[in-house]
């Protein structure tokens, strides 16, 4: 690699890491965050365009910052519309579904979050499930994690299965 390739890599770096820090601090932790799909979808934008800007092969620092402004920019507007319009969330988010009651799996909300049972069981061994005695529910949430709340020794409050699909099921 030449002297100037490599000295032009490292610029556009720097210039690159400078735009992430000065955008994030703009729109603020959500930017990395997976609160919906679409910070994931953002996420994982943001990082192909900053490869493709530190990899020099296609897109310029110039372009590459460009395309990064309006990837937070979109962000940033959703969000707000998703806050200030009670019709946008309901047009763009999924909600979270019900997947198992106790031992009990839902097999309908199961299909519809296009899950199998072997994702499910695997989902279970990641929580640290060693007996279904143990599971209170089973949520498969918006942004595609599975949450497992196993039995305490309180009952659930009723605002952690607000908006959940099948929380009518609960005992």
């Amino acid at each position: 690699m030449a002297p100037i390739n490599a000295a032009l890599i490292f610029l556009s770096i720097i210039g690159a890491y400078a735009a992430l820090v000065i955008l994030t601090r703009i729109a603020g932790v959500r930017s990395f965050s997976k609160m919906s799909g679409f910070d994931f979808a953002i996420t994982v934008a943001i990082g192909s365009i900053f490869a493709s800007i530190v990899m020099g092969n296609s897109v310029s620092l110039i372009q590459g910052v460009v395309v990064l402004t309006i990837l937070y920019a979109c962000q940033i507007g959703f969000a707000a519309m998703r806050l200030k319009l009670d019709w946008f969330p309901k047009l763009v988010d999924n909600k979270p579904r019900l997947i198992m009651i106790g031992k009990e799996i839902q097999y309908d909300h199961l299909r519809k979050a296009k899950m199998s049972e072997t994702d499910l069981m695997a989902k279970l061994r990641e929580a640290n499930v060693g007996n279904f005695d143990s599971i209170e529910i089973v949520i498969a949430e918006t942004t595609g994690d599975v949450s497992v709340l196993h039995h305490q020794d309180k009952a659930l409050s009723p605002g952690v299965y607000k908006d959940i699909l099948g929380a009518e099921r609960l005992p």
